[in-house]
């Protein structure tokens, strides 16, 4: 595999950034890849940007975007007062899948949150993603609990 560097997204990135979360059939339905982008795509990069508690992350092959993650720092008082670190958005660019660079996204996205102190890391993912289920399983992520979610 070539080399892949991990880093903070920057608004340049955005379009790639949202071609990867339209590039299959649930981000097809979800969000808007052409350009150019929604202007509420960068109100949200730089609300995402400004907070130290958010990291939007791309993996970078030879000056290309194929992957993107969002992680979330979240303070808790439960567990003793714990830190989590939130795992969302993850995408790899449809041809680099399989190949193992979302397995070394998800590992650098685990050490992130250990270098923040927090004491576990959590992911949510779609009910129909199957096959996501099964490789966030072989990473060691346990189903452990069942989310809700409300549209408004």
């Amino acid at each position: 595999m070539s080399e892949i560097d991990f880093r903070r997204a920057q608004a340049p990135d955005l379009p790639a950034i949202v071609a990867l979360l339209a590039d299959d059939a649930l981000g097809a339905a979800r969000e808007d890849a052409s350009t150019p982008l929604a202007p509420s795509y960068l109100d949200a990069f730089r609300a995402i940007d400004a907070d130290p508690n958010q990291l939007l992350a791309v993996a970078v092959e030879a000056g290309q975007v194929v992957g993107t993650l969002q992680l979330s720092f979240i303070p808790g008082i439960s567990r003793k007062g714990a830190w989590r670190g939130q795992i969302e958005g993850v995408r790899v660019a449809r041809h680099r899948r399989s190949g193992g660079v979302g397995k070394r996204m998800i590992e650098w996205a685990v050490e992130e949150c250990r270098s923040r102190d927090c004491s576990f890391v959590q992911l949510t993912t779609d009910k129909s993603r199957q096959e996501a289920h099964a490789f966030y399983e072989r990473l060691g992520f346990i189903a452990s609990h069942l989310g809700y979610k409300m549209g408004l």
